[in-house]
């Protein structure tokens, strides 16, 4: 029998999370939570939105897990935030690894954390407490994540990588193997780390830019 679950978050992640959760695993959800200036509409994917302050005595924590379901906000410090406020209400924190990630036995994985598919998760990796890892991401042998990390989508952390909590990794960063990222980094899509970052550092790369010419005028394409 699947064990109820209530979802903190009522936007993107929470509707992603919420979809995930009724699909590929062990629970089911029951409704949405947010702050009581948060709630745009009663309802969401079809379940109640409740006010936090309502949730517990709608949906004991003695009865129902919880998932909290924000982005990268602050840094993740939000995230981090509600996950303490739904403890505090005493509800377990569940994790969701998509059953189409390539994980291996000795993996640890932390609570709070959304894993999705295609992740590559190389043995001897430990992964932290509230982290998210979107779709198509390679960790690498011997790494650890820190706690309340965000890493997006076609990541790649090498071997023996060592990620400071709070950080943000981009879209297509690479990070190379045996460097130490330092807490609530911010790396940019694209960025490639070949050594050690301090802590609190922003990396970005410059977007690409717009030829003169229009595309109507181009030939052989």
């Amino acid at each position: 029998m699947k064990k109820e679950l209530v979802i903190y978050g009522n936007g993107q992640v929470a509707q992603v999370a919420c979809y995930m959760f009724r699909h590929n695993s062990p629970h089911v959800p029951v409704a949405f939570t947010v702050d009581p200036t948060c709630i745009t509409s009663t309802e969401l994917m079809g379940l109640p939105v409740v006010p936090i302050d309502d949730i517990a005595g709608r949906f004991p924590p003695a009865e129902h897990d919880a998932f909290v379901a924000v982005g990268f906000i602050q840094v993740n410090r939000l995230r981090a935030a509600k996950v303490a406020a739904m403890k505090n209400l005493g509800y377990r924190l569940t994790t969701y690894v998509s059953p189409r990630a390539t994980t291996f036995p000795d993996l640890t994985v932390g609570e709070n954390c959304l894993i999705l598919e295609d992740n590559t998760i190389q043995p001897f990796s430990v992964i932290g407490n509230n982290v998210v890892m979107w779709s198509g991401n390679h960790l690498g042998h011997h790494s650890r994540i820190g706690d309340n990390c965000f890493i997006a989508s076609h990541v790649v952390i090498s071997g023996m990588v060592e990620v400071g909590e709070y950080s943000f990794i981009g879209v297509n960063a690479t990070i190379r193997d045996n460097v130490k990222v330092g807490k609530a980094n911010v790396i940019g899509a694209g960025c490639v780390i070949l050594a050690d970052t301090q802590d609190l550092q922003v990396f970005g790369t410059e977007g690409s830019t717009a030829s003169r010419v229009p595309s109507s005028r181009l030939r052989h394409i």
